[in-house]
């Protein structure tokens, strides 16, 4: 009966970064087709700050009947749950998963005029020597990505963090660092001209956005890989059959050419799948994030 009658009212998308968020951008293309067919208007709320808290906890106050929805990421809720003292809620007991939207992925990236002309030379290098590397802020995932790097080789590195993508960009193409990891679609431009230099990507597997660049394990260290996912999550409680229809309109939606396009040329490659496959992404997420976090020594009062 419930299948038959969800959704009775407009669908609400919580985010929790301002306009133009990788979860932003997601939520509002796949918005615009989910309501196509759900019948509802599908409305994306923006609610930055304190790292997702603000809009995990503004969808965990919701009814839990399927028109409220929280379209989260692995900062918000596997770093962030690692960097806070005092975490508000766990992820795998608050939320029901929904689907699992996106993965974008985080490049390894030298300045040209830099020595690190491959990940096994930067890794020989910062062994032998203390190198500074940079990021868009502390905690942030391009932060966590070099510091599982550095656990798995005992490399020697000297953290930079600046102020976002703005911040990192600048400094990687003046030199004033040498290497970082940034995001696809910040890659991507200056990477064609030669102005950075793309050594490897940051996922267990390579991304479909780039085939040809090899993985950071592929690279020369065994055992690496750092996912990131972006996906939709339900209050706890949910009941199946609003689960299953939301699922079920995301990956529809997920698999239209249009959309595709426009989240690929984003460096937000779509993912889809089970409520399942989700829920075992995010454990593993939770898992790696607490132990990097946990090495790098990196807490938020």
């Amino acid at each position: 009966m419930l299948a038959q009658s969800f959704p009775s009212r407009p669908i609400r998308i919580v985010v929790p970064t301002t306009a133009g968020g990788v979860p932003d951008v997601l939520a509002r293309v796949l918005g615009q087709r989910m309501s196509e067919t759900l019948g509802q208007p599908v409305v994306v709320e923006n609610r930055a700050g304190a790292g997702g808290i603000l809009a995990a906890e503004s969808v965990l106050k919701s009814p839990a009947d399927g028109h409220t929805l929280f379209l989260g990421d692995t900062g918000n809720y596997a770093v962030s749950a690692a960097l806070y003292a005092s975490f508000p809620y766990d992820v795998r007991r608050d939320f029901a998963p929904v689907v699992l939207a996106a993965a974008p992925p985080v490049y390894l990236v030298a300045n040209p005029a830099s020595p690190f002309t491959s990940v096994q030379e930067f890794v020989r290098l910062a062994k032998n020597g203390t190198v500074i590397y940079g990021s868009t802020g502390n905690g942030n995932v391009t932060h966590l990505a070099m510091e599982l790097l550095r656990s798995l080789t005992g490399a020697s590195l000297t953290h930079v963090p600046y102020k976002g993508a703005a911040g990192l960009l600048p400094a990687l193409l003046s030199g004033d660092v040498g290497i970082g990891f940034i995001g696809y679609s910040i890659v991507a431009p200056h990477a064609k001209t030669g102005k950075l230099r793309v050594l490897a990507v940051s996922t267990s597997k390579r991304s479909a956005l780039t085939p040809d660049v090899p993985t950071v394990a592929e690279a020369g260290v065994p055992g690496y890989g750092f996912d990131i996912s972006v996906g939709y999550l339900a209050p706890a409680g949910t009941p199946r059959a609003a689960v299953e229809r939301l699922n079920a309109e995301i990956n529809r939606a997920l698999k239209l050419p249009e959309v595709r396009q426009v989240l690929e040329t984003a460096g937000i490659p779509p993912v889809g799948g089970t409520p399942e496959e989700f829920a075992q992404a995010i454990a593993a997420e939770v898992a790696l994030m607490a132990k990097v976090v946990k090495a790098a020594g990196t807490k938020v009062d």
